[in-house]
């Protein structure tokens, strides 16, 4: 499917009406994308696939969440589906306690689109899943639409990964690596949201987004406010806002020498006001940890699983509660959440008031 025709569908709401989740009344979704399972040798979820089955199993299918898998889950250009089944069978078993509930949602991403030619895969297979919130459309899809080289080559791209760099040993291509391309896919994905007044949830590009702010423009907008309440606070309060305002801007710094600083410049909004309306998960196979999005009815939270002792540094600066799964040494925090009907709010200031709601299939 082309770019175009795809947003276009989206925003016309011809999809297959199965794909719809309300959340209005009540319940909590966990979207979670990028798994890359592969048959153990170079396996891109290796490092994080205990920690994986774990979070899944005993704190959202026991918490009686809904899940929903949005892409690039199997990694097919690289290995069979029997030859990643045979690897993790029990990953499996836990997606087939969540489908046995009716609580399993799967979109296909560029690297597992093929699953439509399993006629024997247990799972039903989405474009995209609309969730409603009761307040505003919600809708989750992978992302590789926006682009042309994956929409129309995904093919000749899938031959060339499995027969000549697998081989070589080389690890998941994707455009979370270039950051030109991550501006290009998340770009695509803003201005539909935009036009169309609702959100959008997507992957693919392995980048974690809360309210349209990757961690650079949220790091930006952190020490601003730090710096707002210094000059009012006092004593022990004064010196932690100090010390964190260091440690921000040293994450800044190894965040514009690890990008490439032209594609740093850029920004999904131009000149105004960053519009709330584009999310996205991250992945599951980061290097210290995993990025989700849970939805309950009333708010949206971007969190981070971790090893205890291996997460991300500004984690473990105190500012996040921690929670730690029982009987482990899998830790949980929530680095942002907001409420929708302040999403909305700004959406609605900000955006395209002109725009009008995708229909919602019925």
């Amino acid at each position: 499917m082309a770019p175009s025709s795809f947003f276009s569908d989206m925003a016309n709401s011809r999809f297959n009406p199965a794909a719809v989740l309300d959340i209005s009344r009540g319940g909590n979704v966990l979207v979670i994308s990028d798994f890359h399972m592969g048959s153990g040798r170079r396996d891109d979820l290796a490092q994080n696939g205990a920690l994986l089955m774990e979070m899944l199993e005993q704190y959202y299918l026991d918490g009686g969440w809904t899940v929903v898998l949005n892409g690039d889950i199997e990694e097919l250009q690289r290995f069979s589906l029997e030859s990643i089944r045979r690897q993790w069978s029990r990953l499996y078993d836990i997606f087939d306690k969540f489908n046995t509930r009716g609580c399993l949602y799967k979109t296909l991403g560029n690297h597992d689109e093929q699953l439509v030619f399993e006629k024997k895969y247990p799972y039903s297979l989405y474009d995209a899943v609309l969730i409603e919130t009761g307040l505003i459309p919600l809708y989750v899809y992978h992302g590789h639409q926006s682009s042309r080289v994956y929409a129309n080559y995904n093919k000749l791209l899938r031959i060339g990964i499995r027969y000549l760099l697998k081989p070589l040993g080389v690890r998941n291509i994707s455009s979370g690596r270039s950051p030109f391309r991550r501006f290009h896919v998340e770009k695509q994905a803003y201005d539909f949201s935009l036009e169309n007044n609702c959100i959008s949830i997507i992957g693919h590009t392995h980048r974690a987004l809360f309210e349209s702010l990757g961690r650079f423009e949220f790091i930006k907008f952190e020490i601003e406010r730090l710096c707002r309440n210094y000059p009012v606070s006092r004593g022990e309060e004064r010196e932690r806002i100090a010390g964190e305002v260091r440690a921000l801007r040293r994450d800044l710094g190894k965040l514009k020498r690890s990008e490439k600083w032209n594609a740093m410049r850029q920004s999904l909004y131009g000149d105004d006001l960053p519009v709330p309306c584009l999310f996205n998960s991250g992945s599951a196979i980061g290097r210290k940890g995993i990025n989700a999005i849970e939805l309950d009815r009333e708010k949206i939270s971007l969190v981070y699983w971790f090893v205890q002792g291996e997460g991300k540094k500004f984690v473990s600066r105190g500012r996040y509660p921690v929670y730690i799964l029982p009987g482990t040494k899998y830790c949980r925090t929530v680095l942002n959440h907001d409420r929708f009907e302040y999403i909305k709010a700004r959406i609605e200031l900000l955006g395209n008031s002109a725009g009008t709601y995708p229909d919602i299939p019925v």
